[in-house]
């Protein structure tokens, strides 16, 4: 594919690569953020965040899931 897009344009065959990674970062770069993603589903399954699901939980827990004292 690369080579064909690299003939069609008259490029070599790195150009044509660099432009793919280019547009590929891009892509990567424009993409949902975790928020975004999250937000998204939750409206999708009709999910609600109650105040206190809004709130971070407090560090001990944290530890305690990963079984740090």
């Amino acid at each position: 594919m690369t080579r064909a897009f690299a003939k069609v344009e008259g490029l070599r065959i790195t150009e044509a690569i660099v432009i793919a990674m280019r547009e590929a970062l891009e892509r990567w770069r424009n993409r949902e953020t975790p928020l975004e993603t999250a937000a998204r589903l939750r409206a999708e399954f009709g999910i609600e965040l109650s105040k206190q699901a809004r709130n971070p939980l407090p560090r001990p827990v944290y530890d305690q899931l990963s079984c740090e004292d």
